[in-house]
């Protein structure tokens, strides 16, 4: 009895002073489970109390003379043990209904007791102090009103007082558990959706990169065709084979623009862009003789001068920059400058870094061709992949009036 008197005292638990009740979920299959358990303990705590109210014993006959006051007490538990299939709906409002009955009622203090825990697990700490503190209070009257027989009033009063704070205790340990797990399932689910924003801005830039790649090559390809057809229009009298030539270069220049035009609408239309996903080969440093005799083709005079030491150790990414560099040097020549020379300089070392010079006289009078359109950004584009890699660039003309594209690379020491 001293047990049950204690264990009546949480009933006070009434609750979560003022925090909202979050909205009610369906239960699940450990809720109806854990729901089930508590109501047959409260069950077997009513039918244990009863049966020990019932018998012959002169401590009880004085707190129940009686026999109504046994089935009453009863009732009450049965009352209580049945709301607790409410109790994750209404937990304060249990709470405060079931709180007078700590100060008396013996059956139902178990079910006061998984009232008073709800709260505790689902009602701020602040709330949970408050009801522990009228729990607390109404256990002094329980120990008046229902003395256990053999222990003086104090005895009573400090285990109800004991039985309240483990209860809260326990509550609210189980509370900060389940936020912990809560705050650690919060951060995984907002890892794994920044990994996903990280990995679409990396697909985003990639599409970026690979369109301003594109966009070199296609500058490169449409000034070499339009070269070409320039040169038809203004020689409409050349040899047969010449004419098959350049009929042939601007097939074959028209061709190659066309699928590099594929690559890149296809690269910005992608909804997704996987890293796995093969990409053309990327030029570097080796390919440059390549580009130069292409240019040489159009009949552009391009003069390169490649005084690179130990090209092989060259890093992969600063050979492809360089390449860039000179691409957009000869397109800007054939643009603005057709029929003059051009060179091309290469020079550098491992831990001296790497100098690329372009570098054309400055047209003189009006040009005899049409002029090859573009979208004016190609040397935009060479200074922030000059930027990023760390290099210096400088563009313009030159005290002795030519035109001069001109850039640096670090090439780190090994």
């Amino acid at each position: 009895m001293t047990s049950a008197v204690v264990l009546e005292h949480p009933g006070l638990l009434p609750g979560s002073l003022g925090a909202a009740a979050p909205r009610q979920q369906r239960r699940t299959a450990r809720d109806w489970l854990v729901d089930s358990f508590c109501f047959l303990v409260s069950l077997g705590w009513v039918i244990l109390a009863t049966f020990d109210a019932a018998s012959p014993s002169p401590a009880l006959a004085e707190q129940l003379p009686y026999d109504w006051m046994i089935v009453g007490e009863a009732l009450l538990g049965l009352v209580c043990t049945l709301a607790l299939w409410f109790r994750r709906r209404w937990p304060l409002g249990l709470a405060l209904v079931t709180l007078p009955l700590a100060m008396f009622s013996v059956t139902s203090v178990a079910a006061v007791l998984i009232i008073y825990f709800t709260v505790v697990v689902h009602r701020r700490a602040a709330v949970a102090l408050a009801v522990t503190a009228a729990g607390l209070f109404t256990n002094l009257f329980f120990a008046l009103l229902r003395p256990e027989p053999g222990n003086p009033y104090w005895v009573s009063t400090v285990w109800g007082m004991v039985i309240t704070l483990l209860v809260l205790a326990w509550g609210l340990f189980v509370r900060a558990r389940r936020q912990l797990v809560l705050s650690l399932r919060e951060r995984a689910e907002r890892a794994e959706a920044e990994q996903q924003l990280r990995v679409a801005q990396a697909r985003q830039l990639e599409r970026t990169r690979i369109a301003r790649e594109m966009h070199d090559v296609l500058a490169h390809r449409i000034s070499l065709l339009s070269l070409h057809a320039g040169a038809l229009e203004f020689r409409p009298d050349a040899p047969a084979s010449e004419v098959a030539r350049a009929a042939g270069v601007i097939r074959d220049s028209a061709h190659a623009a066309l699928q590099d035009l594929r690559e890149v609408i296809g690269v910005l239309r992608a909804e997704v862009l996987l890293p796995e996903d093969p990409e053309r080969p990327q030029p570097t440093l080796g390919d440059l003789p390549a580009l130069v005799a292409e240019s040489r083709t159009a009949g552009i005079r391009v003069d390169l001068r490649d005084q690179v030491s130990a090209p092989d150790r060259l890093p992969v990414a600063v050979g492809r920059s360089v390449y860039r560099i000179v691409q957009e040097g000869l397109t800007n020549a054939r643009k603005h400058a057709s029929g003059a020379a051009v060179t091309v300089g290469l020079s550098g070392a491992p831990g001296d870094g790497l100098s690329v010079e372009i570098r054309n006289r400055w047209p003189v009078g009006e040009s005899t061709g049409v002029p090859i359109p573009g979208t004016g950004t190609g040397l935009v584009g060479i200074a922030e992949r000059v930027n990023l890699a760390g290099g210096r660039l400088e563009h313009g003309r030159d005290e002795h009036g030519d035109f001069r594209l001109a850039a640096w690379l670090p090439w780190p020491a090994p």
